[in-house]
């Protein structure tokens, strides 16, 4: 029999963003990165896109560890912002970033999350997301090209951080905070919980 302290996470993600959230949960845990490709059907749903990804980031992590005696679990995690039925990825460039943010301001957007958790010992798979809907303040293209100066909207879905400058952009959110900022912790520990792993 594992004991439950003995079971670590396995997160499947650069995102420093991702990582402070695990690491806020106090269970062992180590970054693999999935370097997957991110392409997806251009028929897919918001819900399809997030779940499909965070499905591949976690598959593509769980083949490589599921060989290992150590018991974890591996979780994937994929954001996109969702603008009138436009998916929003990550801008490619600070123009695109500064059009981003230029269609989202002065409205109400949804933020979908994706999370897969796969238990390594057994294979048993978890998927399932969460939404938010985020409403951002009317900005004056100088407040949204300043804010593109900062840099911070470069790897960001939507082209913006809630938890960094980008809050000062936001008037109000209705859903779970940490969904915007990519990794809904409720979902998630109850997702960790399914599998045996109980956060408290």
């Amino acid at each position: 029999m594992i004991s439950q302290q003995s079971r670590r996470i396995i997160l499947a993600s650069t995102s420093p963003r991702r990582q402070e959230i695990i690491a806020s949960l106090c269970i062992p845990y180590e970054i693999q990165p999935s370097f997957v490709d991110e392409d997806t059907p251009p028929d897919w749903t918001p819900r399809q896109i997030v779940e499909g990804l965070a499905l591949r980031k976690a598959e593509t992590v769980y083949n490589k560890v599921s060989h290992v005696e150590e018991p974890c679990i591996v979780v994937g995690s994929d954001t996109i912002v969702l603008l009138d039925n436009q998916v929003m990825g990550k801008p490619n460039d600070d123009n695109e970033a500064y059009e981003m943010l230029s269609l989202l301001q002065g409205r109400t957007h949804e933020v979908y999350s994706g999370v897969a958790c796969i238990d390594a010992a057994t294979g048993r798979t978890l998927v399932n997301h969460r939404v938010t809907s985020v409403t951002m303040k009317s900005l004056s293209a100088q407040t949204i090209q300043s804010y593109v100066n900062s840099g911070e909207p470069s790897d960001k879905a939507g082209a913006y951080a809630i938890q960094g400058l980008g809050a000062t952009l936001i008037d109000r959110i209705d859903g779970c905070y940490f969904n915007v900022v990519g990794l809904p912790v409720s979902l998630l520990s109850d997702m960790l919980s399914e599998l045996g792993l109980d956060v408290l």
